[in-house]
């Protein structure tokens, strides 16, 4: 396996490990599995997989017949996002609810500093812009999908935001002077 596929078959493993890690050290809420719940995290068990599978194996929709540059491209989007990702998943902590029991915690606090001084959902958009990399690494036509993907996480977001809003203490305050996705624009 050529080293570009190992390293990104190693961050997704690092990602997977920080959130199993970090979710047993979390209280759950006590949100009992609904359909919907359970549709969610079978549909990100799939995604998981499929990325996977597609990082050991030969370039499934290519893009470009010589890639060099796309993938250079790919990996450092795919490092950031990452990185960015990671690194909201820590500051989170304990405030960390997982996308199928979202929720607020009673203990529930607002996180506003380290990568929350700059967004709001440093997850969400480490996420894509790790996916968004990871498709162009493999030069692979399924960075559509990301594409595609993206609108749901908004909404997502949006959802969240409202629930946040009503029930913790300065969220309101927080969303006028920080942006959802990208530092200063977005």
């Amino acid at each position: 396996m050529e080293p570009l596929r190992i390293y990104l078959l190693a961050g997704l493993l690092v990602h997977k490990a920080v959130w199993e890690v970090m979710k047993r050290n979390t209280t759950k809420t006590k949100n009992p599995p609904n359909l919907k719940s359970k549709l969610v995290k079978a549909v990100k068990i799939g995604i998981l997989l499929g990325i996977v599978v597609q990082t050991l194996v030969e370039d499934v929709l290519p893009i470009a017949q010589d890639p060099a540059s796309l993938r250079i491209l790919g990996a450092l989007i795919y490092s950031a996002g990452l990185a960015v990702a990671l690194l909201g998943r820590i500051q989170l902590g304990q405030n960390w609810t997982d996308i199928e029991s979202a929720g607020v915690k009673q203990r529930h606090g607002l996180v506003s500093k380290g990568i929350y001084r700059l967004i709001r959902h440093p997850i969400y958009a480490g996420d894509l812009l790790l996916l968004l990399g990871l498709e162009l690494a493999l030069n692979s036509w399924l960075v559509v999908l990301v594409i595609l993907l993206a609108p749901a996480v908004l909404r997502q977001a949006v959802r969240e935001e409202r629930m946040l809003q009503e029930i913790l203490p300065g969220y309101r305050l927080y969303c006028e002077r920080t942006k959802r996705f990208i530092p200063f624009l977005a």
